[in-house]
């Protein structure tokens, strides 16, 4: 397959660090949306979302939960769409994360939650969308159009953009956001090699697992995702807690693992959980900040930053990986087979 292959998908990985800095550039906006969602005092809070942004609703769950110190909730969009219930949301921030914007059950969610009370904020990457419409309030993460059917940049700018979201909420200016475009082009250039290195090894990979805890856990599901799209791979995500509660016994020496050891609790929480799987026999591929403190046969170091904002990092030189699996297996991970670039679902 040539370069031509996946061209969309190469460009649109290399654009996330100037992405990032014109987010940021623009971040008076989202200041504005979290100072208003601070105003009203939510009780708890609900996300909906679907494919890749539901990852990112993970990763918004934790932040909400770490960082404002709310419980929240993932929505179950069937709920409202097949089933018609109407729980009342008083008191409750519905954050709907959408790259299209247009999905029409959660357009119905959306609709449904503002009529029940909720504060209504949607996250899209389409300003003129009908649920940013349906919204009381929206945020644009502003990575312009995605040619590639597989999500890159629309993911990552998601993240950057729920990360000032609830910064702002809880008072925060962004400032500790400042130097992720510098990081994040650091991530993409210094990765390089060690990711072909991956490329070869997980070239006739049959089977791969990938985990993580804590924020890297949305790194995790992404990644599986973002492996079983473009190269047909048959990849699981696990959390490094639940891999240990039953899933271990399926891992051996024909197992490939990609595991994020950042830095943090949920770093150094892993260490453990590959301790044991190393024993299992596995290839364990270790990505992060802390990659070089982990039982790992491969490794690709990234650039330290703080814990919450880890996965915009992480997930660069996975997207890489997953572009250069596809390409070598004789894919093009543009034109990804039975899919489409937006998915609407009822």
């Amino acid at each position: 397959m040539t370069e031509a292959a996946g061209r969309h998908m190469a460009a649109e990985i290399d654009e996330q660090p100037d992405l990032f800095a014109g987010l940021l550039a623009e971040r008076a906006a989202i200041q504005r949306v979290g100072e208003r969602i601070a105003e009203h005092r939510p009780r708890f809070a609900l996300l909906a979302a679907r494919g890749s942004s539901d990852h990112a609703a993970l990763y918004a769950k934790y932040l909400i939960e770490v960082l404002l110190n709310l419980p929240v909730g993932l929505v179950s969009p069937s709920t409202t769409t097949l089933y018609g219930a109407e729980p009342d949301l008083d008191g409750v921030l519905l954050l709907t994360i959408s790259q299209s914007g247009g999905s029409p059950d959660l357009l119905a969610v959306t609709e449904s939650g503002r009529k029940r009370g909720a504060l209504t904020v949607a996250v899209t990457n389409t300003a003129d969308s009908p649920i940013n419409a349906a919204a009381e309030l929206s945020v644009d993460v502003r990575a312009g159009q995605e040619r590639a059917v597989a999500a890159t940049k629309t993911y990552s700018t998601t993240l950057l953009a729920l990360h000032l979201l609830v910064d702002a909420v809880r008072g925060g200016d962004g400032s500790s956001a400042a130097g992720l475009p510098e990081l994040a082009r650091a991530t993409l250039d210094d990765s390089a090699d060690a990711v072909e290195e991956a490329v070869r090894r997980y070239r006739f990979a049959e089977r791969m697992v990938t985990t993580g805890r804590g924020y890297s856990l949305a790194t995790a599901l992404e990644a599986s995702l973002k492996l079983a799209e473009t190269s047909y791979l048959a990849a699981r995500a696990y959390s490094g807690a639940d891999l240990l509660h039953g899933p271990v016994a399926a891992v051996d020496a024909d197992t490939a693992v990609l595991a994020l050891c950042g830095g943090g609790r949920g770093g150094d929480s892993m260490r453990e959980v590959l301790d044991a799987v190393a024993e299992r026999g596995a290839d364990i591929c270790a990505i992060g900040s802390a990659a070089g403190n982990c039982t790992a046969r491969h490794r690709i170091p990234l650039p330290p930053c703080p814990e919450e904002l880890a996965p915009v990092l992480e997930i660069l030189p996975i997207q890489r990986l997953a572009l250069g699996l596809a390409r070598t297996r004789g894919l093009d991970p543009d034109q990804p087979r039975g899919l489409n670039k937006v998915t609407k679902t009822r």
